[in-house]
């Protein structure tokens, strides 16, 4: 409940920032003339300010600010600007243009400075002359504020301070639970580290534009990077859920959530595209968990009670989804689930040791650690030692095959009289010898089962010297 609380203390605060009203524009036929901007034919602007593909001249009537504080016009869009404020040049961003080739592109933000003496009493005329045809994408909003404010803005740094700790957090989640696939081989650690990664890359992509000034036509592809990461999340943690509570409807849990997340695509604005995607997984994640309470599942409640705080956040606080509480929601997931399967980890290593230290007065049986755990092998069960790598596999009576994780010049001590080392690679049971035979320009060995193995010319004397010595021992 604390930590509830901690987040919607955290939410409320930052939602508490004043925010600049835009002024009522009216848009104009416009050129630039030898003294700045000349208007003519203006009229109301209706909808959003959208300059895509076009020259667009807009005004508005704004009054002088109440206190001594700096101001600047403050522009958030895919457009390059100019602006102009009692017709004294304010200064641009990028250079906009009737044309495509006589635009430059601007940054996508940029603040031009209002000095003290532009301002005059009364009402003061701004104009501000706008232009995109390098964005990419068709935008239903492309800009998303040209306002009058304090310079500069409140700093954003708690925030971006916030969600980069929280992208190191998942980084870190996400190498852990790599690490633990490596070792174990589980699915879960694998989709939990692709959560992890997902929800890390997608921090770091939203925490570009407060880091710099990109060029705006960059805009759509970092938009549209943050709607793909935020529905990849959205269906590794339906696959997750799934797989621990509803295994059997796995895979069309996974089919809906891949085609819910395509759906978004049909929605205006990439934070509703992100912001859905991500509840959509949400939802149909609460839907396995629900089942795994019924059914009383271990893990079920705490998995339904993260995913309902998910929901009722996202609800509460619209703003914060895809800025901030998406990022320490899906840290608060990943982190306590590396801690337990670390936890797990050291456990069972502790109960391998054990079973290695029962058996070590065991000497006629090899005790093997895998992946899978400890084994006791019957030393005449073993047909050869083949190297791979850095591990070995043994090759038994049957066709079995066994992955030790042991190096072959420690089994070559320890294994007893009657194994030989034959190839830099292949120790062999002389027990299960067949013959040795001429391969070409080659030395092989015939074991009882399986394929051939290779002999060195550097160890093939002593081999036939210990053929020869087992042959007149029996």
């Amino acid at each position: 409940m604390w930590r509830t609380l901690i987040l919607v203390g955290l939410f409320m605060g930052l939602a508490s920032l004043a925010r600049a009203a835009e002024p009522a524009w009216q848009t104009c036929r416009g050129a630039l003339g030898p003294d700045g901007p000349v208007l003519s034919d203006c009229r109301p602007l209706t909808g959003g300010i959208d300059p895509q593909g076009r020259e667009l001249w807009i005004r508005a009537t704004v009054t002088p600010p109440p206190d001594d504080r700096p101001r600047a016009l403050h522009l958030f869009g895919i457009a390059s600007s100019q602006a102009w404020l009692n017709g004294r040049s304010l200064g641009a961003n990028g250079r906009p243009g009737a044309t495509a080739q006589s635009e430059v592109p601007g940054h996508y933000q940029a603040a031009l400075p209002i000095g003290e003496t532009a301002w005059r009493p009364g009402a003061n005329e701004l104009v501000v002359r706008l232009s995109s045809f390098h964005g990419g994408l068709r935008l239903d909003h492309p800009v998303g504020a040209v306002v009058v404010a304090p310079w500069p803005l409140p700093s954003r740094i708690p925030l971006l301070a916030v969600t980069l700790v929280a992208a190191g957090a998942l980084f870190a989640a996400a190498f852990g639970f790599g690490v633990i696939h490596v070792m174990r081989r589980t699915g879960s650690s694998l989709i939990l580290a692709a959560i992890a990664a997902v929800a890390a890359l997608q921090a770091v992509v939203e925490s570009l534009r407060p880091l710099f000034a990109y060029p705006y036509p960059l805009h759509i592809w970092r938009v549209g990077t943050i709607w793909l990461l935020a529905a990849a999340f959205a269906v590794l943690l339906v696959s997750y859920v799934t797989g621990r509570f509803m295994p059997r409807a796995r895979r069309g849990m996974i089919g809906v959530a891949v085609i819910a997340g395509a759906a978004t695509a049909l929605l205006p604005g990439f934070d509703q595209k992100t912001g859905w995607a991500l509840l959509a997984g949400v939802a149909l994640a609460i839907v396995a968990a629900a089942v795994g309470v019924r059914r009383r599942q271990p893990g079920a409640r705490l998995t339904l009670a993260w995913l309902a705080l998910f929901m009722g956040l996202a609800i509460a606080f619209p703003e914060w989804l895809v800025d901030l509480s998406y990022f320490l929601l899906a840290a608060s997931l990943v982190l306590p689930l590396l801690m337990v399967e670390v936890v797990r980890l050291s456990r069972e290593d502790r109960g391998r040791e054990a079973a290695l230290t029962r058996a070590a007065d065991r000497p006629n049986r090899l005790t093997v650690a895998s992946a899978r755990g400890v084994e006791l092998v019957p030393i005449p069960d073993i047909l050869a030692v083949v190297g791979a790598d850095d591990y070995v596999e043994l090759r038994l009576i049957g066709g079995r095959r066994l992955l030790h994780t042991a190096r072959l010049e420690r089994l070559a001590d320890q294994l007893p009289r009657g194994f030989q080392r034959i190839h830099r690679s292949v120790i062999v049971n002389l027990a299960h010898v067949q013959r040795l035979g001429r391969d070409g320009d080659r030395w092989r060995v015939q074991m009882r089962e399986g394929p051939p193995l290779p002999v060195s010319r550097s160890r093939l004397s002593a081999l036939r010297e210990a053929l020869d010595d087992d042959a007149s021992g029996s």
